[in-house]
């Protein structure tokens, strides 16, 4: 039987890469996690755009590049204003209305920030789990698996795929941050660990030799300013909310379908054979 998560992947990421990765352009992101590589399958499908250079923003992606066989190229060659990323294709974990983003399931987030704002596009690719109103909400609920016995049923926990808003903190600071975040910020989160490792005794180290906070702020009312408020504490390398970046964000459905979030309007475009449902309002 189909997953229709991984399904939901795949049909996310090969639309995308249709529409806003093209023969003409010279240079792509690439981002990190499960949804990127089908980005990547799809492009090994596609001969005419494996002259691209692609740029990575994680230890994954850049093997993932190698060996596809495509062309490797550094965040160091592309300056954001003088030698722009064509576009970045790249996974969220919650993505809201207004196509503002939480990112750093897979404790990348800064690299995937720096490469996302070196393009000059930036696309989001997810599944529908990942689809929802407002950041710090789209947390599943618990599946209860029934028996045909008399026993109880079993409860079965969710995927954890959101955990909060991952931080990114210099190792030695980690202790400080997560203080400062209890008091000298507005918004205090409501749950906050220090992310640790599996098959690793201790914290997830990143690729850039940090440590990752996960802080649960709930409903995140404000994204753009708890960004700035998070960003202002020492230590506190990169905060995994990514505001006002995203022109789109396809997500793949249970049914099969796509669903299209785009810039400048509230709702999605429902794509079902030759119709499509748009539901447009500005966004503020």
């Amino acid at each position: 039987m189909t997953d229709p998560v991984e399904s939901g992947k795949r049909i996310a990421a090969h639309q995308a890469v249709d529409e806003y990765i093209l023969p003409h352009h010279k240079a792509v992101g690439i981002g990190s996690g499960s949804t990127v590589v089908y980005a990547l399958e799809r492009i090994l499908q596609k001969p005419e755009l494996h002259h691209i250079v692609f740029i990575p923003t994680s230890f994954q992606s850049k093997i993932l590049i190698i060996d596809g066989g495509l062309k490797l190229g550094s965040i160091e060659q592309c300056v954001p204003g003088y030698t722009d990323l064509d576009v970045t294709i790249d996974g969220a974990d919650e993505v809201d209305a207004k196509l503002n983003a939480i990112k750093g399931g897979g404790a990348c987030q800064f690299q995937e920030k720096l490469v996302a704002e070196a393009a000059k596009k930036f696309v989001i690719i997810a599944d529908y789990r990942k689809k929802s109103e407002k950041l710090g909400t789209q947390f599943p609920s618990l599946k209860i698996k029934r028996r045909r016995s008399t026993r109880p049923p079993r409860i079965i926990p969710p995927p954890q795929w959101l955990r909060g808003v991952p931080i990114e903190v210099i190792p030695m600071s980690y202790k400080a941050v997560q203080q400062a975040l209890q008091i000298r910020i507005s918004a205090k989160p409501e749950t906050m660990a220090l992310r640790m490792a599996k098959m690793k005794a201790g914290p997830v180290v990143t690729d850039n030799g940090c440590f990752v906070i996960d802080a649960h702020f709930g409903p995140i009312a404000d994204p753009k300013s708890l960004l700035r408020d998070i960003k202002l504490i020492t230590g506190v390398v990169e905060v995994g909310l990514f505001c006002g970046m995203a022109e789109v964000a396809f997500f793949g459905m249970e049914d099969g379908n796509v669903s299209v979030l785009r810039i400048g309007c509230w709702g999605a475009q429902q794509w079902d054979g030759d119709i499509v449902k748009i539901t447009c309002q500005p966004n503020s």
